[in-house]
């Protein structure tokens, strides 16, 4: 029994619908319910009842239910003893955006200074994925920015940066000093991948889904967003952080709350490394949990 298709069952039971599960999982449905109809043959036992609006757990798929969790813990703890017997303990940090680029340099530097010894794994995640893939398993911490759903997630906030309209140069608004969001309501907002966690959404695109001036294009990353500004006049928004490429223009949003830089981890799922990786990233900015 592989615990790939276990892992793939426990979302698929804790999140009570398989569409819900395919995101957590960063796969599509289909694939998904292969794997269940494989890990049923390999039980010989029906697992899920699956319904119009979901799935529940049969008798059989709640006794596979509390096996799987145990089996993952076990062969996550395992993972962890046999690095750490080895003296090469690692985390896995999952990054978004500007995040990495905005304070992984300083947090690497100290990082590495206090914690030689630790092996650490970037893993790059798109606007798909705001919690930079702590919310699918596929890292142990990460510096990304709210807001997002936090469920099951602690953040610690590192650093709040004023939120601004991203507008072609030549644009007639990129003149004025400051903008509010209602400025911008006839023209064309970018879009988000579908799925998308709903709180972030809603707080880069507070015009709504493609604007009240039509649809946008779809972007999963930063340099994504500049470039439709760039080509198509979409509009864009951004943490002000750094002067914006040649031909763009950056202006301050008044009634857009701050962009809050963080580091993220799974509630209850922090080891040394991570609690280490936590603590050197709040050290350096000052930042507490939420």
């Amino acid at each position: 029994m592989e615990l790939r298709l276990l892992r793939y069952f426990v979302a698929v039971a804790e999140e009570r619908h398989f569409g819900r599960a395919a995101e957590r999982l960063h796969m599509t449905q289909p694939p998904l319910s292969r794997a269940i109809k494989q890990l049923e043959a390999e039980v010989s036992a029906q697992l899920l009842r699956r319904s119009a609006t979901g799935v529940a757990l049969t008798p059989a798929g709640a006794v596979l239910y509390e096996r799987a969790r145990a089996l993952l813990d076990q062969a996550e703890r395992a993972r962890a003893d046999v690095a750490a017997e080895a003296g090469a303990a690692a985390i896995t940090v999952g990054t978004l955006a500007d995040s990495a680029e905005q304070a992984g340099p300083l947090l690497a530097a100290a990082y590495r200074e206090r914690h030689p010894r630790v092996r650490v794994r970037v893993r790059e995640a798109d606007f798909a994925d705001p919690t930079g893939g702590l919310r699918a398993g596929l890292v142990d911490v990460a510096l990304t920015r709210a807001p997002f759903d936090t469920a099951g997630i602690s953040v610690r906030v590192l650093r709040a940066d004023p939120v601004g309209a991203i507008l072609r140069a030549d644009d007639p608004l990129a003149a004025r000093p400051r903008l509010r969001v209602a400025d911008l309501a006839d023209r064309p907002w970018f879009r988000l991948p579908e799925g998308a966690d709903p709180v972030w959404s809603a707080y880069w695109t507070p015009a709504g889904p493609g604007g009240a001036g039509g649809a946008g294009p779809v972007v999963r990353t930063a340099q994504e967003c500049l470039q439709a500004v760039l080509w198509n006049g979409t509009v864009g928004m951004a943490p002000l952080t750094r002067t914006p490429p040649e031909g763009l223009a950056a202006v301050p949003l008044a009634d857009m709350p701050p962009s809050r830089l963080v580091v993220a981890w799974n509630r209850g799922d922090a080891n040394s490394a991570i609690r280490a990786f936590i603590r050197v990233a709040a050290e350096l900015w000052g930042g507490a949990a939420r």
